[in-house]
């Protein structure tokens, strides 16, 4: 009897080993997946940083996104002076919304995701001289590619390829396109129309030369932003009253295109950043020949003949004095026949297309623009 239940016993310290051994198995497991839903959830959590401003919404931007905001603020604390006081050499200097994104992501440990286009700098002959491009072109693809001629803002006064490189990068990536971002001259030491004329020699050494950079000539798109918007829809009617092949497609996003400091949005956002009427104003000085240019409708887009022109996509942003004549413009297209979309960004700033990498709406824009012109280009 006592042989027995010392028998039974053992049994019973036995099996409560192998119960604990699984047990422990078991809670093992358990900690595991708990591990990895903490590092699935720290991973997530780093995605989807949420940036916050610091202080209360700017009185000239009441609907502000809170991302939007944080990079206005930055672009303030890294003390620039307002464009406006300064003279063209020393407001080319001052900080720039590109510049308030890096130092944004960098305080935030936000990743700079590694570029996926190569890109190389070229000289090209143009009236009168020369101008730098930078060819951008998908890495692990084979061409030969559609191509993008791209134009960056600033005013006809400021800023360069460099300043937006951010826009011209994302393109190619996104609709795996060549984009030839195009240098052009500025004011006040070369005034209108010397932009445009560069700009649509730029684009004829496109057509004339794709090949040589594996790009397709018969697919090419004109893309710009503010003072680029405003060359991308000449390039445009300098080749359909030159009879030069004409681009598929045409994206301008907050095109410079009025000559009206008093409409709507530039009295409601007259002081918002980063620009301003008085920017605005100060730009028109430098980069105009005479007040009186101002009529001119390589500068006043909408004075100009818009007819048998490209199928247009206009972006616009919320909190921008460019607003009205933006749709002011998609109007008078539509008005000479051109299939035309508009889209209206709520709660961003002039400059946001380029700023993907933390400003949502900057990223829904940059996709839509690459949905169509790669609807455009038949891919």
């Amino acid at each position: 009897m006592k042989a027995s239940l010392w028998n039974f016993t053992k049994l019973i310290v036995i099996l409560s080993f192998f119960a604990g051994i699984a047990s422990c198995k078991s809670d093992l497991k358990k900690s595991d997946e708990l591990g990895t839903t903490q590092t699935d959830s720290v991973i997530q959590k780093k995605e989807s940083i949420k940036l916050k401003p610091s202080g209360e919404k700017p009185i000239w931007g009441p609907t502000i996104t809170s991302e939007m905001q944080v990079v206005i603020e930055k672009l303030i604390a890294l003390g620039g002076k307002p464009i406006e006081t300064l003279d063209a050499k020393e407001a080319r200097m001052q900080p720039t919304p590109n510049d308030a994104v890096i130092a944004v992501m960098k305080e935030n440990n936000i990743p700079i995701v590694a570029a996926q286009c190569d890109t190389i700098g070229k000289q090209i002959p143009v009236k009168g001289g020369k101008t730098n491009i930078r060819i951008y072109t998908p890495k692990n693809a084979t061409g030969p590619f559609p191509v993008i001629v791209y134009y960056h803002g600033g005013g006809f006064v400021i800023a360069d390829i460099d300043v937006y490189n951010s826009s011209a990068a994302g393109l190619c990536e996104q609709v795996k396109a060549i984009v030839v971002s195009v240098e052009y001259p500025k004011g006040p030491e070369k005034k209108i129309p010397a932009a445009q004329m560069v700009s649509f020699d730029a684009y004829k050494w496109v057509l004339k030369n794709a090949k040589s950079f594996n790009g397709d000539a018969s697919k090419v798109v004109v893309l710009g932003e503010s003072a680029g918007g405003n060359l991308a829809a000449n390039v445009c009617i300098m080749a359909r009253d030159q009879k030069i092949q004409m681009p598929v497609y045409q994206v301008l996003v907050y095109p410079i295109a009025n000559n009206d400091l008093n409409s709507e949005s530039y009295i409601k956002y007259a002081e918002a950043k980063p620009l301003s009427k008085a920017m605005m104003q100060w730009f028109i000085k430098n980069a105009l020949a005479s007040s009186a240019q101002v009529a001119d409708s390589r500068f006043s887009l909408v004075n100009a003949n818009l007819k048998n022109l490209p199928q247009t996509l206009i972006i616009g942003a919320e909190i921008c004095p460019l607003q009205t004549e933006g749709k002011l413009l998609a109007e008078k297209l539509k008005a000479a026949n051109i299939p035309t979309e508009y889209k209206l960004y709520k709660g961003v700033v002039h400059e946001f297309f380029g700023m993907a990498s933390i400003i949502p709406e900057a990223k829904e824009a940059q996709t839509l623009a690459s949905e169509r012109i790669k609807k455009a280009f038949g891919i």
